[in-house]
């Protein structure tokens, strides 16, 4: 039952609004969901504070039934620490089950935005069916966040970001908008990257419509990390500098995203992977291939690299392939869906494969793949980012063997914006020597996925520009994957 509603009024504001930054909430379950919100008047300033005082700050929260807010089921007041750059992570609890729900703030005499979030439905019960849409790779030079605003547009119910939310590199001349600042490096350098990106209104608007479920990729940190190993030494860093820069980029990643406490960062380290219940409908198992993998075979790149087949390799690391194979032993749900980064099903060519993907760690892909066939995993699904094009892949229970088992399925997101706005291409690269890769398109957008308890639809959308505001979105391809069909089937 909700209880009286205690109006957020604002008072006479004695300082600039706040709430530049826009408000999120994440990591929904049956009964609580995190709501986020970061205090900025001044979100670019270079000391990455905000423009805010040295000083905590009071933030009251409310969560209501209706946009209007005439039946609270929580509120309370936190404190947005100036250590923490003034963000908050409320948790929100005593929530129904499968319920949707709406949030707003109030600091310092002002009143943030509202946002709409909403519970999964409790673990033992399917609930209707449910949207979610899933992104990657949003470089802000490249692009205008169009898609992110169609994304909203969708009103899913839940998001998924599988990682290169932001970019770490300096400004660089002729491109749609700039970066502000050098290559990041500090706490505060990070700190003003990610107000640079949330600053802006089509993002914004993403966040503010439906609980997201965040992973980061490289750039987070810097391009084609693995594990403690850089990709290059530029700009070069002692040890001690490269575990400071990491230390920064895991602690402003955290306070930027609405993750739960158990995400907080330990120094250059930061606990992600993890699993978000959908009911008896789908178990999302949230990957980090970058913290615990093994640095990339022959020195990174395309090529041909028999290294990439040492059994000793993974991209997971031994702790995480456990906990997730554990995982998908339980059969939670009808979908077990895998949220990770880079591309998972073989992709060769005449000069080679991809040593960042899981072609560079083929061992660690057989084992996951093995063992999903041994524990009897129905309907696996991976969920990909990083290549800044869409594909649609059947996953293959031999890749050199055409007419082995279809064991499961990948879809892979284009860009957001990452690349600009790349062409109109639907021809499938080099389909004749991986022929389980069944799509492709090179616009920028992002995948919208409905999912059933008989099926799971895919719908690639797509905008034609990203490098001009307000381009329409389209769907270029549909697929749908029936309940123990392994497999994608065109529509």
């Amino acid at each position: 039952m909700g209880v009286a509603a205690t109006p957020l009024r604002s008072a006479q504001a004695a300082v600039p609004y706040p709430f530049k930054l826009g408000i999120a909430s994440g990591d929904p379950a049956a009964d609580s969901v995190v709501l986020w919100t970061r205090l900025a008047p001044s979100p670019l300033n270079a000391d990455g504070q905000g423009g805010m005082a040295n000083a905590d700050v009071a933030v009251d929260w409310q969560i209501a039934t209706d946009e209007l807010f005439g039946s609270l089921v929580g509120s309370g007041t936190v404190t947005a620490r100036y250590a923490d750059a003034h963000s908050v992570h409320v948790v929100a609890g005593g929530l129904a089950p499968d319920a949707e729900y709406y949030y707003r703030f109030r600091a310092q005499g002002h009143i943030s935005p509202v946002g709409r979030t909403r519970t999964t439905p409790a673990v033992d019960t399917f609930g209707r069916d449910f949207v979610m849409a899933f992104a990657s790779c949003a470089h802000y030079e490249e692009a205008y966040y169009t898609a992110y605003r169609r994304m909203a547009e969708d009103r899913p119910d839940l998001v998924l970001h599988l990682g290169d939310y932001i970019y770490e590199g300096g400004p660089t001349a002729g491109r749609v908008r700039l970066h502000v600042g050098d290559e990041i490096i500090s706490l505060a350098d990070y700190r003003r990257r990610y107000a640079l990106y949330k600053s802006d209104p089509d993002l914004q608007a993403a966040h503010a419509v439906a609980p997201w479920v965040v992973v980061p990729d490289d750039h987070e940190v810097e391009n084609n990390v693995a594990g403690n190993s850089r990709s290059g030494n530029s700009p070069a860093l002692t040890a001690a500098q490269w575990t400071a820069r990491r230390t920064a980029a895991f602690r402003a990643y955290y306070e930027n995203m609405p993750l739960r406490p158990t995400s907080t960062p330990s120094g250059a380290s930061i606990p992600l992977f993890r699993r978000i219940r959908w009911g008896r409908l789908a178990t999302f198992h949230m990957l980090d291939t970058r913290q615990f993998r093994n640095d990339q075979a022959c020195d990174d790149g395309w090529k041909v690299c028999s290294d990439a087949d040492l059994a000793s390799r993974s991209i997971t690391g031994g702790p995480q392939e456990t906990w997730l194979l554990d995982g998908l032993n339980q059969h939670f749900g009808t979908w077990d869906i895998i949220g990770q980064q880079v591309f998972f099903a073989r992709r060769f060519n005449s000069t080679g494969a991809s040593m960042d993907s899981w072609d560079g760690y083929r061992a660690s892909r057989a084992r996951i793949q093995q063992g999903w066939i041994a524990r009897g995993t129905r309907n696996p699904v991976v969920l990909t980012g990083d290549v800044h094009r869409a594909w649609a892949n059947d996953l293959k229970a031999d890749y050199a063997n055409p007419a082995s088992a279809t064991i499961g399925t990948e879809l892979v997101a284009t860009s957001v914006g990452s690349g600009g706005d790349g062409d109109a291409s639907t021809a499938v690269p080099d389909q004749a020597t991986n022929p389980h890769l069944k799509f492709y398109s090179n616009r920028r957008g992002y995948v919208r996925t409905t999912i059933g308890q008989t099926q799971l639809r895919a719908d690639f959308r797509a905008v034609a520009t990203v490098t001009e505001h307000g381009a329409p979105v389209t769907t270029v391809k549909s697929f749908v994957v029936q309940d123990g069909v392994p497999g994608l089937q065109a529509v």
